[in-house]
């Protein structure tokens, strides 16, 4: 733990930038904020398909800590918050302390394309969401597999989990379905195209991952193993380096 500490402390600041045609969250979210919490049921597909062994788990492009705090709690195991915004990592602190779980919860400022961790470290990566904002998928994805461990997991993606109420999950995709539509469709558009499965496939076999899942069918569908969304799935081999 306390070297945990010290490697949030050493860490240098890095900027982040926002993909190009992503609509920005804060306004463009608002009608997904009534919906029930998505990241615990993320978290229960986190632990049925990656089935982690204790250890160095990273939450990368954390954010607040939603999902992090959220797999802290279910697993027990402490979790590393990632992120290049140190204000968000800071409310995901303070979060997980009123939550009792200060102790489970490190953050780290940094980047998926240069993450602080030496080769071979890390037992569980997962991320929701960021991938589509890095600045470089292709290189997250291949940090992502230099820091695993041999028999570590990775698991990328975005969406709300396979248990999430169906009914939401309906009210979830007609939303976007509208918004296609509407005045900022071609936003919205950019957003669908980043999650499709074909996307998640091609930025997978320009990192050259060789053993890889994609599971789901992206932002304005539902698939009976990840719910709506898409993920990515890989593991590094034992013997790999």
């Amino acid at each position: 733990m306390r070297t945990l500490i010290r490697l949030g402390v050493m860490v240098l600041c890095l900027s982040s930038v926002t993909a190009a045609g992503q609509p920005n969250a804060s306004d463009d979210f608002k009608s997904e904020q009534s919906l029930p919490d998505r990241y615990a049921y993320v978290v229960q597909d986190i632990l049925k398909y990656c089935k982690p062994t204790k250890g160095l788990w990273v939450d990368l492009g954390a954010g607040k800590g939603q999902v992090a705090i959220s797999l802290a709690a279910a697993a027990g195991n402490t979790v590393v918050m990632l992120d290049p915004k140190s204000e968000a990592l800071a409310e995901g602190i303070r979060t997980a302390r009123d939550k009792g779980l200060a102790d489970r919860l490190v953050a780290v400022v940094g980047v998926a394309e240069r993450m602080p961790f030496p080769d071979s470290t890390v037992d569980l990566v997962v991320s929701r969401g960021s991938i589509f904002f890095w600045d470089n998928p292709v290189q997250g994805l291949q940090e992502t597999y230099r820091v695993l461990r041999p028999g570590g997991k990775a698991y990328i993606g975005g969406g709300a989990g396979s248990g999430y109420p169906k009914s939401a999950v309906e009210t979830l995709i007609q939303d976007r379905k509208n918004k296609l539509q509407g005045p900022q469709a071609e936003k919205w558009k950019r957003f669908v195209e980043l999650r499709r499965p074909e996307q998640m496939r091609a930025w997978a076999e320009q990192a050259k991952l060789t053993d890889f899942t994609v599971m789901g069918q992206g932002a304005i569908s539902d698939d009976p193993r990840i719910g709506q969304g898409v993920w990515l799935l890989f593991e590094k081999k034992k013997g790999e380096p």
